[in-house]
């Protein structure tokens, strides 16, 4: 199927984001440090992540995914930054690219449509081609305009952004509660891990976007009954007359193979983070209530991209 027909067969999409005062509020968490049993690897001996920081993205190593660095650090990865473009040189060297919220330099600070690729079509290639040869790539796009952003990357792997904000049946934006039990958290072993100790029965995410896989995977993270997609002009500029489509079956989260490489997409960030947020502080992420499994759901993604299970 071509681009434009997968785009047909989502419906037209739109893309947003919040404005700079907004943005300026959510800051890592540096308190949050949950406990890690049984380290994947011994300290600094781990396979090499590169964390994208090349394409203005909203959450880099020192930032707003600080935490998700220093929980890789402790179960023995290397992290470092990524600040130029991909390529086979850039790229080469690492084991897992994770890219988290990136944007087109058009749409920083000006979260509106349109939203271009972050990505030229040089970059997109050298990514395709390095996870089939054997790499491994976190894609994570959370809510418009970075699902947007994200969407050219995307369907090289035959995913589908939906370009706007996830909502639950009452139309409201938030954290969503995922789990075993109801199957929207499908049998996989992401949420196995290597133990019974490291077994993930909940996820949590907070309002993101939603996707298809059009050519196989598997769903991680699955979008309930009644659920919407909200598709804004402006990001968080929702009104009666907003579009929107049902959002029931889609995805904020899914694994596949591709060639000899593996990738995860997740459909929102905030997840494998740990902030806090606005003037009272409030946990997102990693260290909320409600997300006390999110920790573990991120060591085993990670350890299941550089094929531990």
């Amino acid at each position: 199927m071509t681009a434009l027909g997968l785009r047909r067969a989502l419906l037209p999409l739109v893309l947003f984001a919040l404005p700079r005062a907004t943005r300026a509020q959510q800051v890592a968490d540096t308190t949050y440090r949950p406990a890690i049993a049984a380290p994947a690897f011994a300290a600094r001996s781990g396979p090499l992540v590169l964390l994208d920081e090349a394409h203005v993205n909203f959450h880099t190593v020192s930032g707003r995914y600080l935490p998700f660095v220093k929980l890789l650090e402790r179960d023995g990865f290397v992290v470092r930054p990524n600040r130029a473009p991909f390529s086979r040189a850039t790229l080469d060297s690492a084991r897992v690219l994770v890219v988290a919220n990136a944007l087109a330099k058009v749409n920083d600070n000006n979260w509106r449509l349109p939203n271009p690729s972050a990505f030229t079509d040089a970059e997109i290639a050298a990514v395709r081609e390095w996870v089939r040869g054997g790499g491994s790539l976190l894609l994570v796009a959370d809510h418009m305009p970075f699902g947007g952003a994200a969407e050219k990357l995307a369907m090289e792997f035959g995913v589908v952004f939906g370009n706007g904000f996830a909502a639950d049946s009452a139309l409201n934006t938030g954290a969503m509660r995922f789990r075993r039990s109801d199957n929207s958290l499908p049998a996989h072993p992401v949420f196995r891990g290597r133990s019974a100790a490291e077994r993930v029965d909940s996820v949590t995410t907070f309002t993101g976007q939603a996707f298809r896989l059009t050519l196989g995977g598997e769903p991680l993270i699955v979008l309930g009954k009644g659920t919407t997609l909200l598709l804004p002009v402006v990001a968080w500029q929702f009104s009666d007359s907003t579009p929107r489509i049902r959002a029931d079956g889609m995805l904020q989260g899914a694994a596949l193979e591709f060639g000899n490489g593996r990738v995860v997409m997740l459909g929102e960030a905030a997840m494998l983070s740990a902030q806090v947020a606005g003037p009272q502080r409030s946990p997102m992420g990693m260290n909320h209530p409600a997300a006390g499994q999110n920790a573990q759901f991120a060591l085993n993604l990670m350890r299941w991209l550089v094929r531990l299970y």
